[in-house]
C-alpha cells in the first residue's frame, strides 16, 4: 500500500513538473497584454507567483507624482516586493514630450500620475501598451480608458471651495461666471496649471459643438469670456487659501488632497460647491510604454501597485484619494466625508485633449486681460 502512495505521488510530481516545463516561455506581445498573461503580485517577493518574469531588472519609470518623499517611500515599498525601480520626477506636460521625443529610443517602461488629456495626447503617438492589470474590474473604468491603454489609480476631484461664512453660494461655475454680483469674488488660476486649465475645460465641455470655433458653441464662448472677466486673477504668490477664509476673496478652485490638507492645515471646514452635474476628476493612471522589453515585469508592478493594499497604504502616507473603492474604504474619515457629496462631471477627455492648446490659447489672447 505503501509502495502505491508513493508512485501516485512521483506521478503527480512529474505531471506538475510537466506542465510547468509546457508554458509559454516567450515574450509578450508589445501591442496587447490581459490580465491573464500575469498572476497576481502580492507585497512580498516570495509570493511573486510567475517565475518566468526576471524581477532582477530594473524598471524606469517617469512621474510627476512622487514629490515630497513620495518617490523614496515608494522606491523602498517596490523593493520590499521584490521589484527593483528608478523613478525620474517630471512635471506632466513635460513627462509627454518627453516621451514623444523618445518614441523611438524609449528610456522609460512605466508612466504614473499626470492626468488624463496628457495619456490621450500619448495614445495619439502610439507611445502607450494596451494591456490589463488584475484589478481593472474592480475600478470605475469610467475614470480610465475603455481601449485599455491606462487605468486610474489615483482620484484628485476640482472643486470650488468657499468660505463657509458666505451665504450666497452658486450653483455651478456658469452662474459664478455669468452673474455680476459674484465680481471678484472668486479666484481664477492660471491656465499654465493642471487646475486653471482642466476647470476651464471642464466649462467649454458642457458647450461642445463641432461646427462652432475650436469645437465649442458661440454660448459657451461666452460663458468662458465671463469665467475669466468676471474673477479675480491669481497673482505669483497669492495666499489663496488665506484670503478665502480671510472673506477677502471668498471663493476658489482647489484640487482633493488639498482640500484635505488645508482644512487639517487651519482646522477649518470648507463649503464645497456641488454642481448637478457633477465636479472634474483629475485622475492620476498608469501605463505601460509600449517600446519597453519589459513589458511583463511592468505589468506585474501596475498589478501591485494600483492594488487596493498598495493604494491604501499610499493614500495613508501621502493623503491620496484612491480610485480603488477597497482602498478608498481604507482612507480617513474626512477623506470618505468629502468624497460622499461630489460626483464626476462626464469629461471627454479625447475631445478635450484635441482643442485644449488652442482653447488656452484664444483665453490668453482675448479674455485674460
Amino acid at each position: 500500500m505503501k509502495k502505491k502512495m508513493t508512485f501516485c505521488l512521483m506521478i503527480l510530481l512529474i505531471l506538475g513538473v510537466m506542465a510547468g516545463c509546457s508554458s509559454d516561455n516567450g515574450t509578450v506581445s508589445t501591442t496587447d497584454l490581459s490580465s491573464e498573461d500575469t498572476n497576481t503580485v502580492d507585497t512580498q517577493v516570495s509570493d511573486i507567483q510567475n517565475s518566468d518574469i526576471d524581477y532582477s531588472q530594473t524598471l524606469y519609470i517617469y512621474s510627476n507624482s512622487v514629490s515630497n518623499g513620495r518617490g523614496d517611500w515608494l522606491t523602498a515599498r517596490a523593493a520590499e516586493a521584490g521589484f527593483k525601480i528608478e523613478i525620474m520626477d517630471i512635471g506632466g506636460s513635460a513627462i509627454t514630450q518627453r516621451l514623444i521625443a523618445e518614441k523611438n529610443n524609449s528610456v522609460a517602461d512605466l508612466v504614473f500620475g499626470v492626468h488624463t488629456m496628457e495619456y490621450e495626447k500619448m495614445k495619439v503617438e502610439d507611445i502607450l501598451l494596451k494591456y490589463e492589470p488584475v484589478w481593472a474590474d474592480e475600478v470605475d473604468m469610467s475614470l480610465g480608458d475603455s481601449e485599455g491603454y491606462y487605468y486610474p489609480i489615483v482620484i484628485q476631484p476640482l472643486v470650488c471651495i468657499i468660505n463657509n461664512e458666505f451665504q450666497d453660494i452658486p450653483s455651478d461655475w456658469t452662474e459664478l461666471s455669468m452673474e455680476s454680483r459674484y465680481k471678484e469674488l472668486y479666484t481664477v488660476r492660471g491656465l499654465g496649471g493642471t487646475t486653471g486649465k482642466v476647470i476651464y475645460s471642464s466649462i467649454l465641455i458642457r458647450y461642445k459643438d463641432e461646427n462652432g470655433e475650436y469645437g465649442i458653441s458661440e454660448e459657451g464662448w461666452e460663458v468662458a469670456k465671463a469665467f475669466f472677466q468676471n474673477g479675480h486673477k491669481e497673482a505669483d504668490g497669492e495666499d489663496v487659501v488665506g484670503n478665502l477664509i480671510s472673506g477677502e476673496i471668498p471663493m476658489a478652485s482647489m484640487w482633493g488632497s488639498g482640500v484635505i490638507q488645508y482644512q487639517n492645515e487651519y482646522d477649518y471646514q470648507f463649503e464645497i460647491m456641488t454642481p448637478d452635474f457633477g465636479v472634474p476628476y483629475i485622475t492620476e493612471q498608469i501605463a505601460i510604454i509600449s517600446k519597453t522589453d519589459k513589458a511583463e515585469l511592468a505589468k506585474a508592478f501596475a498589478d501591485w501597485f494600483g492594488s487596493a493594499q498598495i493604494q491604501a497604504e499610499w493614500s495613508e502616507q501621502f493623503g491620496t484619494i484612491p480610485a480603488h473603492p477597497d482602498a478608498l474604504n481604507q482612507a480617513s474619515d474626512d477623506i470618505i466625508s468629502f468624497m460622499n457629496i461630489i460626483h464626476s462631471q462626464d469629461m471627454d477627455w479625447e475631445y478635450i485633449a484635441q482643442y485644449v492648446d488652442l482653447w488656452v490659447e484664444k483665453a490668453e489672447l482675448e479674455f485674460i486681460k
